[in-house]
């Protein structure tokens, strides 16, 4: 894991530009404390306009409403999730306070999600992986062919997207074999502000 993480730092070409990846960037400690919270909430199926994902999702701070396709104000992010929200933004080197929407998820056995790129009321994108791992897949095309990489995200680790990564790459995870959880850490663009 250490290579792994030695390339998205030091080769560009390894993966795209502005991935960054953490191995073990929690404890299994505070894995498990997560993972029960994230149970104990009231998840419910990801709603995509009229359609209903097979993941379980929760918000915080901010969710996008579909039918409405704004951003609209969720719950606060609850105090269970601060500690962690803290470490994530130092990895990301972000001031304290940045991260403002977040993301529990749910994922059964066969669960995935498709291709797509987070919604651009957002900036830089985190994403904490526990419970098992994926494969976290990137592509863009190029020409008359498609770009991809592969990331391997072993459970607590820590994905950064920003730059080419957040914005010109789509991603998704194909269909998970054990039951997975995960937490996504939002900043918010400047522009979109807290009336979006």
């Amino acid at each position: 894991m250490a290579s792994q993480l030695a390339l998205f730092e030091q080769d560009d070409a390894a993966g795209p530009q502005g991935l960054r990846y953490a191995p073990e960037f929690i404890s299994s400690e505070t894995e498990r404390e997560l993972i029960a919270h994230i149970s104990e909430l009231p998840l419910k199926p990801f709603q995509f306009g009229a359609f209903e994902g097979h993941r379980r999702v929760k918000s915080f701070g901010f969710r996008y409403d579909y039918s409405e396709q704004r951003l609209v104000e969720a719950e606060a992010i609850p105090e269970w999730l601060h500690a962690v929200a803290r470490a994530v933004e130092s990895f990301g080197d972000l001031p304290e306070g940045s991260v403002r929407q977040v993301l529990c998820t749910e994922y059964e056995v066969g669960v995935g999600i498709g291709w797509h790129r987070d919604k651009p009321h957002f900036d830089k994108v985190l994403g904490l992986s526990l419970g098992s791992s994926c494969k976290f897949r990137f592509r863009r095309r190029g020409g008359e062919k498609w770009e991809r990489f592969t990331l391997q995200a072993e459970p607590r680790s820590l994905y950064l997207m920003d730059g080419e990564a957040r914005r010109t790459w789509e991603h998704s995870i194909p269909g998970v074999e054990h039951r997975r959880y995960s937490i996504t850490f939002r900043t918010m663009k400047r522009e979109s502000g807290a009336r979006c």
